[in-house]
């Protein structure tokens, strides 16, 4: 079955093998194998991404890391539902259930095609007004994005620094372009590759929303993450 889920990941659940498990795991009466496989939107192997599987009955969440053949195998508790799921730079997103149903030795080969996207906005990282300077709170999505970034090695990235129309225009793109780089600067601090990491401000002249409103002005004021090469 293909199932699609918001326009981005492709889930294809299917009980034959048609990869070998490199783990070499074995279903019983107790646990079913899911090999996980993850191909990016040229149909190549994605490594370094986490996929999760959480089962419904208890909450907990089983994950592994895919390898350089874009794959990786768990054992999980049969009889279960699993909410199948994928982490990458833009979050996590949960795509689709899996069902176990618990009285068959079973071996679920799960796909993931995933089209990654080419820009979107860090939500969760905030500075001082008027200022550079990054709140603590940021730090945990840009701990995030670095991880993927030392997974993916050949990733490049810029980081876009956007303002709302409060102030001087000169003064706008000078406050986001030394946003954009303590972005940066975080990211090659936590191992990041200096060449694969480009800052850029904007100032207001990229706006998302009315700047008439707070409302508006606060989607205006953001960091975004474009992808400049995937390296594959």
């Amino acid at each position: 079955m293909k199932i699609y889920a918001a326009n981005t990941l492709i889930l294809a659940a299917i009980v034959l093998p048609f990869f070998v498990n490199a783990q070499d795991l074995h279903p019983d009466s107790i646990h079913a194998v899911l090999n996980a496989r993850v191909l990016n939107e040229k149909g190549k192997e994605s490594a370094g991404d986490t996929v999760t599987f959480t089962a419904a009955n208890t909450g907990k969440v089983y994950s592994g890391v895919t390898d350089d053949s874009g794959r990786f195998s768990i054992l999980v508790p049969n009889g279960c539902t699993y909410a199948a799921g994928y982490r990458d730079m833009n979050g996590q997103m949960q795509s689709s259930n899996i069902d176990l149903p618990g009285d068959q030795l079973i071996v679920i080969n799960w796909e993931l095609v995933f089209e990654m996207p080419r820009v979107y906005t860090l939500d969760n990282v905030f500075f001082d007004t008027g200022k550079a300077t990054l709140r603590p709170k940021s730090h945990i999505e840009l701990d995030e994005l670095a991880e993927v970034m030392l997974f993916k090695k050949n990733l490049v990235i810029e980081i876009g620094g956007h303002t709302d129309d409060i102030g001087e225009d000169d003064d706008n793109m000078k406050l986001s372009l030394a946003r954009a780089a303590s972005v940066r600067n975080y990211l090659i601090k936590h191992g990041v590759n200096e060449l694969h990491v480009k800052a850029k401000g904007y100032g207001e002249s990229k706006h998302i929303a009315y700047n008439t409103t707070p409302e508006g002005r606060q989607k205006n004021r953001r960091t975004e993450v474009k992808i400049l090469s995937r390296g594959n």
